[in-house]
């Protein structure tokens, strides 16, 4: 089971990053401010479910 939750928690904070390197690839560029905004924001709530994912894990395997 322990292979499961890291790899659930691999994919929380993989997505996490995807989202933040678009974000910052698009804001270097030069490309839409509407949508480099969007990206930054859809980061913040991934991270919040990155975070619940992180500490429903820790509390399962206590």
């Amino acid at each position: 089971m322990h292979s499961a939750s890291n790899l659930l928690v691999a994919i929380a904070v993989g997505a996490v990053v995807i989202v933040l390197i678009a974000g910052l690839v698009n804001l270097l560029r030069g490309g839409s401010p509407n949508l480099s905004q969007q990206l930054m924001r859809w980061r913040i709530g991934l991270q919040f479910l990155a975070i619940l994912i992180i500490i429903g894990v820790l509390w399962y395997r206590a």
